[in-house]
Parts: structure tokens; sequence; C-alpha cells
């Protein structure tokens, strides 16, 4: 029970008229997306209680800062890293101030995050959603006010602009340098059904089989994006193809753990197994063997994305979807 001495909030009268927060906010700015029924119980509770809406205030608080909220998927993962850190660099470079977040591969985090970084009034969200990130829930930030832009993964269907890498383009690649080898026996190896980037990759390598008339029904071993998720896809695919002579990784991390695992059963990864992985990470090519790769410039990433932001920022029309070029660097492990 409040007393004379408490101030009545927009809490309280969504208490009272037994409505939501949002709502409330909607009657006092005077939108037009609120009923009618909706609004008539929002401005009797405010009669009951007294409340006074504070406009200068409400003013202040709905101006933009200048920060930038970098909501990243996977910081432990090192392309994710270098990836934030290009951003940072371009996003300082506009005068702003990026302020980022790890949601390790979390939607429930993910939510939490975005939660608490809206009432610092970002000026955007640049992110890398997580799996399980839906369609309604990026138009509904999007809808209160707050330019959202997709980097490496992108939600269907959604109005969020999203930066890609050419991830079909990248297996593609990579999947025929082996195949033009006289390989046959090949298998992709790594990601999980719900990321984007999981299926762009696995048409890479479905067309790149179309283009030599190979059968579709390869290997595909799904796995965690990381070094186990390697390790384990690896001792799976092997336990049951055994005849395996080269293997696609969705990303370099991947393909470091099926390298070691490749080791471990006696085998030489680059001449018993050709592996070839996707990222091209620093430490790619200081492996033994140096990892075959797709490269993925991270620098270009971050400056796409900060092309669309001050686009959005101006409230310019960017383009839906961009894509970024990839190469294919080959080394010892898969020539």
């Amino acid at each position: 029970m409040k007393t004379k001495t408490d101030k009545i909030t927009i809490f309280d009268v969504a208490r009272e008229a037994q409505v939501s927060k949002s709502t409330v906010s909607l009657v006092l700015t005077q939108s037009d997306k609120v009923s009618d029924k909706s609004k008539a119980k929002v401005l009797q509770a405010i009669d009951a209680l007294g409340y006074v809406y504070n406009r200068d205030a409400a003013a202040l608080r709905s101006r933009r800062s200048n920060l930038v909220a970098l909501v990243i998927n996977d910081l432990t993962n090192p392309y994710s890293a270098q990836l934030a850190v290009g951003l940072e660099n371009h996003i300082h470079a506009l005068g702003m101030l990026p302020m980022l977040v790890n949601t390790a591969e979390s939607v429930e985090r993910q939510t939490q995050v975005v939660k608490t970084l809206k009432e610092y009034n970002v000026a955007a969200f640049i992110m890398c959603p997580a799996p399980g990130t839906t369609q309604q829930w990026v138009d509904g930030l999007i809808d209160s006010g707050f330019p959202v832009i997709h980097i490496m993964r992108e939600v269907p269907f959604c109005g969020a602009p999203t930066i890609l890498p050419d991830n079909k383009k990248g297996t593609h690649l990579a999947t025929c340098h082996i195949l033009q080898q006289g390989i046959e026996e090949v298998a992709f190896v790594g990601g999980t059904e719900d990321i984007s980037d999981h299926h762009e990759r696995l048409s890479g390598f479905h067309s790149a089989l179309q283009q030599f008339n190979l059968p579709q029904d390869k290997p595909i071993i799904t796995a965690a994006t990381n070094r186990q998720g390697g390790r384990d896809a690896f001792n799976a695919l092997y336990a049951q193809h055994p005849h395996t002579k080269a293997i696609i990784c969705f990303n370099d991390v991947i393909a470091y753990g099926v390298i070691e695992a490749i080791r471990e059963q006696g085998l030489i990864p680059g001449k018993d197994i050709k592996v070839v992985g996707f990222d091209d990470l620093a430490d790619s090519c200081l492996m033994s063997p140096s990892l075959s790769s797709v490269t993925i410039n991270a620098d270009d990433i971050g400056k796409r994305a900060c092309q669309v932001l001050q686009e959005l920022l101006n409230q310019s029309i960017p383009a839906v979807r961009t894509l970024v070029d990839v190469q294919l660097q080959i080394r010892d492990s898969s020539q």
C-alpha cells in the first residue's frame, strides 16, 4: 500500500488497469496502436491513482544514446571474438561506443540482455542471433523503435537487414577442391539444424556433389560448433563410415577437433583423411598439418554492418541481405 509520500509510477497504473506497462506507455504517448477499451481502463486508473505524466522526463528518456549494442552468440569462438574486435573499431570510427555482450548461444540469455540494453536507450543492436530466435521477437524489437542488424546468421522473414559471408560458395569451393582430386568418400561435419549458416554451408556441399554428378547421400554429422563437437562428430562418422577420405567441416574449431580425433584413431590427417575448415582463423596456418579453410574477412563484415547502421540511423532503407565474398585457402590438410 503506497503512502502519500510515495510516487505513483507507470507500473502502478498498469497494475490498477490490469494491462501491460507498454499499453500504458502507448496511451500516454497518444498512440493509435491501443484499443479504445484498454485506453479507457488506463485513463480511469490514472484518474483513480492521481498519476502525473512527466513529458519532459519521457522526452529525455526517449533520446537515443551513442551506445551500440553488440550481441554476440559465442565469444569463446575465436572467430566471434575476431568479428567483435572489427565491429568495435568501425563503431568507434563512427563516434559511437560499442557495448559488447555474450549470449552463449542461449536464446533465453539473449532475450534478457536485450531487455536490459533497451533500458540504456542504445542507438541500435548489431546481433548474431542465438539458435531459436524468432521472427516475431526480432520484429517486436524493431517495432519498439530499435534498429536491428543481423550478422553471420539470419532469422528468416524478419525485418532486420543481414550481413552474411557467402556460406554456400565457401563450402562449394571446399568440396570441389576435394572432388577434383578424385576423392568421392567425402562427408560434412558440424553445425546444428537450428542455425541458418549450417543449412547454407550444407547447401554448398550438396551443390558441389551435384556439379560432379555424385549422389547426395554422403554422410552428414551434426555437432556443437566447438572443438569437442568436432571430436565427437568424427568418432561418430568413423564408426559408421570408416572408409571416409575427406571431411568438410562447418568451421575451423570443429576441424581442430576432427584432426585430433583422426590422430587418436592412428590415422594421419591430411594424408589418410583430408580436412577443410571454414573461417580461416589465425591459428589455422599454424596447425600440424596446416589447415585448409574458407576465408571470411571479419573486418569487411564489420565495415558493411556499420554502413547499414549509418543508413538506418539516417532513416534510409538498406539492403535486406548483403553477401560478403569468401575465398578458399589451400594448405597441407587437403593437398
